[in-house]
């Protein structure tokens, strides 16, 4: 395994850090996790934290680990996610 690497970002005005840790276990497998910023919710969890395990070749298909989590995330809010917004109806 590798060390992982933690890298900022911001999606949406949202303050994040992605941490990647590629070959997780000594496998082909990759490791991301995404954490917000005062745990404000994301399209991909209520609580601001997040992991996903995938493959480290289709990781290496996106541009780096920030492209892909914030590809994810703007997939992911096109499904009609609302946002820190409250809905009444």
């Amino acid at each position: 395994m590798s060390a992982p690497l933690t890298y900022r970002a911001r999606w949406q005005g949202i303050a994040l850090s992605v941490t990647h840790t590629p070959g997780w276990l000594g496998a082909e497998i990759d490791h991301i996790e995404i954490q917000s910023d005062g745990r404000a919710p994301l399209p991909v969890t209520e609580t601001g934290y997040r992991s996903r395990f995938m493959s480290a070749e289709d990781l290496a298909a996106h541009e780096s680990p920030v492209a892909f989590v914030l590809l994810w995330l703007d997939d992911a809010a096109s499904e009609g996610w609302l946002g820190a917004q409250l809905s009444l109806f």
